[in-house]
């Protein structure tokens, strides 16, 4: 993965939440393909160099269901949407989180096989910022609303449309699609998530903006949570 840099203003924020009494969660949200794995592992690398166990990054996507269950559901073509993944273990891991010194252990996904690989992250208990990225951190539909309350601060990551769509091609042709495909995967799944997960925007603490193909980010001013 390709590290972006990191604005003074992130960096500094993040640090600020790091170095506070206890531990403290802070999410990263945006639609499908703006960059948050890429500003978590940042901010991670910039805050804790050399893997140390101070910053720990904990993505959302560990918590897709499994194909066969998606098939069961009807729903193995929707892969990405609020209703694929399990909530509810999401919800019950960051409650285990919360506490100072608790140790736990996170899902990971690996894209290559399309599997979820549980205990494959390791949360020590020296860890002092969590970082946890996702699509629907500030989503209010039912189980979704209890994320955002177990999290310090939630940052939102905005990219402009036309920039997002091309991110989203990239990927999904990169994912082994032909044009159509890529194309047809973007229009019915892709975007209709970003388009959901763009409307929970002003319930972010802080918003970002990713700039140019480098994904440098800036700080737009403050928003505020209701």
């Amino acid at each position: 993965m390709t590290v972006p840099p990191v604005s003074p203003v992130a960096l500094e924020a993040a640090r600020l939440l790091r170095d506070r009494p206890g531990r403290a969660l802070l999410g990263i949200t945006g639609p499908p393909g703006a960059g948050k794995s890429s500003l978590a592992a940042a901010l991670a690398t910039a805050l804790a160099p050399g893997a140390a166990p101070e910053v720990v990054v904990v993505p959302m996507d560990g918590f897709h269901l499994d194909g066969s269950t998606l098939a069961a559901l009807g729903r193995a073509e929707a892969k990405g949407a609020p209703d694929t993944f399990d909530v509810g273990g999401f919800v019950a891991l960051l409650r285990a989180l919360r506490p100072h010194g608790a140790p736990g252990r996170a899902p990971a996904f690996d894209r290559a096989r399309e599997t979820t690989v549980p205990g494959a992250i390791e949360i020590p208990a020296a860890t002092s910022l969590v970082i946890v990225e996702g699509n629907y951190l500030l989503l209010d539909w039912p189980g979704w609303e209890e994320v955002a309350p177990l999290l310090d601060e939630v940052w939102f990551l905005a990219v402009a449309e036309a920039r997002l769509r091309r991110r989203l091609l990239a990927r999904s042709r990169a994912a082994g699609r032909d044009e159509a495909a890529a194309r047809r995967w973007v229009d019915t799944n892709d975007w209709v998530n970003a388009v959901l997960v763009n409307a929970t925007a002003a319930r972010a603490d802080r918003i970002f903006a990713a700039r140019a193909e480098g994904r440098v980010i800036m700080a737009k001013p403050r928003a505020r949570r209701p």
